[in-house]
């Protein structure tokens, strides 16, 4: 899906005519922009960089150094990048920034053609061939890239190539317009097969291949990955034309099929079983067994057949292998895994800290940046406003916790890569808890077989134990002052156990609008414990612009003055204050290194 980036209500005229062309491009405007838009955002650059980092095609209708500017700190792998074009605003010029050979220069081309504009193509092989020969189209892998510069020299001499092309899959590859002879000492070679390298022969490998697997339950990695290696050898198949494997969705969440996965490069994709028993006139055999066990006659060349297609056949036979088997299918043209199945789910539950994105983890930015659903209570969502990208977004109110927790596995038990973003850590008081619980029971058994991920955040009380200086450099506790899912007695059992204990104890939800109480009962429980004098800090909207900080006492500790987005951190009895000759105020907890230095 392609994203277009408009900086004003001027360039949407523009970005309509663009997305003419791109069936499913989604328009992207500024917040403040008048203009309708499918996505908004606040900052263009941190918006394309997103994209960028989604590997989503970018096009911005404005200056070629914004885009330039916004993906520079995520350029690397040029056989990796998403295509990035700029379009002047007065549709003179479609630029390919980025991308030229996974796809920019053919949208620069299309996109011109359409606005009546010139499409300022500069890479040498797509001026002259049309196409360049060492980085193949999507759908196609370069088996050795050396022999493409000498080719694309030969024929840029007026040379001719053999093309060797027994699937007739030249025109989709971007060949047909090259001269050849079948006489010429230079090849090209479109095959699925493995061959040896070869002189002044370039070898491409179409993505025609799906490679089916079945194993049982926990089958060790090691022994799905040999099998398969040593079936595809046996076949002579090389394993960069196999476009995806294929499943059974009970197998979604199979270590060894993921290990698979991993190993070949390629994604995983899953049907049920009732698309494979569509396909059970097209099997070599069939297995009552099987059918008993998971409701179709074969996995593998089920699979291998239904991500084939009508047009695809079997060209591989199930092999079967001690606790797994293996088939491979043939299809008539590349596949487009995204399209076939469907993937594993996955739903990363993630703390995004008290509020700056200085304090997010490097984790938790690459999931938030390759989310393709994100969910939570609208406030954090505008946290990381400038994460979200191309993906779509799902608010929900204060107080929705369970519904949003349900709300994320649904969109995972689909496919979707969701995450469920919270304050803080996921675990300290926040969504993991009750999202492992919906898991321990899950009311759909699609749910069991996503993928978790629990991404750590800075928590309230770490934000604010570093501005205040030491506090925590003891034992300490955290309560929560909430009792909408906890019982009065259990909280007012805790208190008491952690003033008998002397930690420092760092309140979560030490009020509410309707909660006023509960603070003044941990003060006077407190203060039959410690020091009147003993330091307490207000911390209030953490990492955020409107950030405040206050150290008062245990005494004067006023619980009106403590609101919602407030964390209070009460000192043990051996905390203190400190002040630095700058005349900054710190709170220190020692850990006892002075008492150990004078005995």
């Amino acid at each position: 899906m392609t994203a277009i980036v408009i900086l004003g209500a001027r360039s949407r005229s523009l970005a309509e005519q663009v997305a003419a062309v791109l069936p499913g491009a989604k328009i992207h405007a500024p917040a403040g922009c008048a203009a309708p838009a499918d996505q908004r955002f606040v900052r263009a650059t941190d918006q394309i960089l997103a994209l960028y980092r989604q590997n989503v095609p970018t096009i911005l209708i404005g200056a070629a150094g914004i885009a330039i500017r916004a993906a520079a700190p995520a350029l690397a792998d040029k056989r990796a990048e998403p295509p990035l074009l700029a379009v002047a605003e007065d549709g003179s010029v479609v630029v390919p920034l980025l991308g030229g050979h996974r796809g920019a220069n053919a949208l620069a081309r299309q996109i011109a053609a359409r606005i009546g504009g010139q499409a300022a193509v500069t890479t040498a092989g797509d001026l002259s061939l049309g196409v360049a020969l060492d980085e193949p189209p999507p759908g196609f892998a370069c088996a050795d890239p050396g022999p493409a510069k000498p080719i694309t020299a030969h024929l840029l001499e007026d040379g001719a190539v053999a093309l060797d092309d027994p699937q007739g899959l030249a025109g989709q590859a971007g060949l047909a317009d090259l001269r050849t002879d079948p006489a010429s000492s230079w090849t090209i070679a479109l095959t699925h097969e493995a061959r040896p390298p070869a002189p002044h022969c370039l070898t491409w490998h179409p993505r025609t291949l799906v490679l089916g697997v079945g194993c049982e339950r926990n089958a060790p990695a090691d022994l799905l990955v040999d099998h398969v290696l040593a079936t595809l050898d046996e076949a002579g198949l090389a394993p960069r034309s196999i476009a995806c494997i294929a499943s059974i969705d009970l197998k979604a969440d199979e270590p060894a099929l993921a290990a698979l996965a991993a190993r070949l490069g390629v994604p995983a994709r899953f049907f049920p079983a009732e698309r494979l028993l569509a396909e059970t006139d097209r099997l070599s055999s069939r297995s009552e067994i099987v059918f008993r066990e998971v409701g179709c006659y074969g996995v593998a060349e089920g699979a291998a057949l239904a991500a084939a297609g009508t047009a695809g056949r079997l060209l591989v036979e199930k092999r079967r292998g001690e606790r797994v088997t293996c088939a491979v299918a043939l299809a008539a043209a590349p596949l487009d895994p995204a399209t076939l199945g469907q993937a594993r789910g996955r739903l990363a539950v993630i703390g995004v800290g008290p509020g700056q994105r200085a304090w997010r983890t490097h984790e938790a930015e690459q999931l938030l940046e390759r989310a393709t659903d994100i969910v939570g209570y609208g406030l954090y969502l505008d946290l990381v406003a400038d994460r979200i990208g191309h993906a779509v977004r799902h608010d929900f109110a204060l107080g929705e916790e369970e519904a949003r927790c349900r709300h994320a596995l649904a969109l995972a038990a689909t496919g979707r890569d969701v995450a469920l973003v919270c304050s803080g850590d996921a675990g300290i008081f926040a969504m993991a808890s009750p999202l492992v619980e919906l898991l321990e029971a899950p009311a759909d058994p699609a749910w069991a077989r996503i993928e978790l991920v629990v991404a750590p955040g800075i928590s309230a009380m770490q934000a604010a134990s570093a501005r205040l200086g030491a506090p925590l450099g003891h034992d300490f506790c955290a309560i929560s002052l909430s009792d909408l899912l906890t019982p009065r007695p259990d909280i007012e059992r805790r208190l008491h156990a952690a003033a008998q204990g002397d930690f420092v104890i760092a309140f979560y939800n030490p009020v509410s609008r309707r909660r006023r109480d509960l603070l003044p009962l941990a003060k006077a429980i407190l203060l039959a414990h410690r020091p009147a004098s003993t330091p307490v800090a207000i911390a209030r909207s953490l990492g955020r612009s409107e950030e405040a900080i206050e150290v008062t006492t245990l005494q004067a500790l006023d619980p009106e003055q403590v609101d919602m987005l407030s964390l209070v951190l009460v000192g043990s009895s051996n905390s203190r204050q400190v002040t630095l000759p700058s005349g900054r105020a710190l709170v220190l907890t020692p850990r006892g290194y002075d008492r150990k230095s004078s005995s």
